[in-house]
């Protein structure tokens, strides 16, 4: 946590950039039980491999310290915003009594603010956080989602997690509807599908891991028109 938070504080020195100078950012939305964490960490190390650096940095659940530190509220009110759990009335009222009232429009503003501001600065892969609608219309981005059928990603939970199979179906579909509904948060409007906010969809369930990273690293340099050597150029047009 200490060097994401070392990370946070070089972000805001240097948070002056603008328009294409923005980024890069990849952010990686998943279906439940599709290791998007283990393939952002691939992708991480084969991004700064070909740089020869270590500027890349992938983040999911670390980011939740700096909306809270922001907030100064508590980092569990910011990740039960993230799972879904809305403030009724009463709690808003209690909160309120206290001196601790955070409210929904304020946590989401909050959130899409810092989110922003880590893609905008680049060098960033984000799994989840509601990324690809937040970092959609930046110019030096990649959004991409992993999906696999419903019962391989129930095995890969049950493997995982130690579940049996009901918990497991449980888990996914919770899950499944929970980050839907977070990533049409931050859109102008609800809509059912959001596959229009993906440069690329893969198959978790057709590509080992490392496959799947490697696609994704191709694919960025592809759009972006990056080198290895990760220079700076306008993004390709297709």
């Amino acid at each position: 946590m200490d060097k994401f938070l070392d990370y946070f504080g070089n972000r805001e020195q240097g948070s002056d950039k603008s328009g294409h100078d923005e980024g890069p950012v990849i952010t990686i939305s998943r279906m439940t039980g599709c290791d998007a964490r283990q393939v952002a960490e691939k992708v991480v190390e084969s991004l700064n491999r070909k740089s020869g650096g270590t500027k890349w940095k992938w983040i999911d659940k670390g980011i939740i310290a700096n909306i809270a530190k922001e907030l100064d509220t508590s980092d569990e009110r910011v990740e039960n915003f993230f799972k879904g759990f809305e403030l009724s009335n009463i709690s808003e009222m209690l909160m309120a009594f206290s001196g601790g009232f955070v409210s929904d429009l304020r946590l989401k503003k909050a959130i899409k603010d810092v989110v922003l501001s880590f893609c905008k600065q680049g060098h960033i892969v984000l799994v989840g956080r509601g990324g690809a609608s937040i970092a959609h219309d930046l110019p030096n981005s990649l959004h991409v989602k992993l999906t696999a059928p419903f019962y391989w990603r129930v095995k890969n939970v049950m493997q995982k997690k130690e579940m049996d199979i009901e918990a497991a179906e449980e888990y996914v579909v919770f899950n499944d509807e929970k980050r839907h509904n977070l990533i049409t948060t931050f859109l102008e409007r609800k809509i059912v599908n959001i596959d229009y906010l993906f440069d690329c969809i893969f198959d978790r369930s057709s590509y080992s891991i490392p496959e799947t990273a490697e696609f994704i690293v191709n694919m960025y340099e592809k759009k972006l028109g990056k080198s290895s050597s990760d220079r700076t150029t306008k993004p390709k047009i297709f």
